[in-house]
């Protein structure tokens, strides 16, 4: 009996040393996903959870990808239905803004340049939130989470010339909406 309790503790020592550093990686991913930080941490919760469950059954040095496919099945088949509810309001974003703010900090910056970049944080933040699901997915998965193109082709179940093409519509969508805002804020 204690042969058995030491390998699963081995098994536990292993997974948490290999998923754990992916821990914000995979929580960014699902609150784009879910759009509610509550459902997010569910998701999470429930993807750490199965990951555990079958990492015998884990192959590869890649952790990070394995975790955000599992996190998107996840997603879309026990949470879907949350997932259509509305977008965060903007107190939430600002209150998600600030808590992702390194720690580190220019000792220069004035207020005016923090005002900017806490402002440009938040647009951004919004326009990628308002982006189609399948858009908006790519480029989180590419830019935030800095997967390659055949690591999100896997987790997205589609072809790598199908991720090259939501990446490029995805990052034009993004320019022009950020062409507009630009123009109304000026």
């Amino acid at each position: 009996m204690a042969r058995n309790d030491s390998g699963e503790d081995d098994k536990a020592r292993r997974f948490r040393d290999a998923a754990l550093p992916c821990l914000d990686d995979v929580f960014t991913y699902a609150r784009y996903l879910m759009r509610d930080v509550a459902d997010a941490e569910d998701a999470v919760q429930e993807c750490y959870m199965r990951a555990l469950r079958h990492f015998d059954s884990y192959q590869g040095p890649a952790m990070k990808p394995w975790l955000l496919a599992i996190l998107r099945n996840v997603c879309f088949a026990e949470f879907s239905r949350r997932a259509k509810q509305p977008a965060p309001s903007a107190d939430e974003m600002i209150d998600t803004a600030e808590d992702a703010m390194p720690m580190w900090q220019d000792s220069q910056q004035t207020p005016e340049t923090e005002l900017l970049r806490r402002r440009d944080g938040e647009t951004i933040r919004r326009l990628v939130e308002a982006l189609p699901e399948p858009f908006r997915e790519a480029i989180v998965l590419r830019e935030i989470n800095d997967l390659s193109y055949r690591e999100i082709a896997d987790i997205s179940g589609v072809p790598v010339g199908t991720v090259m093409s939501r990446l490029a519509r995805a990052r034009a969508m993004l320019r022009a909406a950020w062409n507009v805002e630009e123009g109304s804020a000026a």
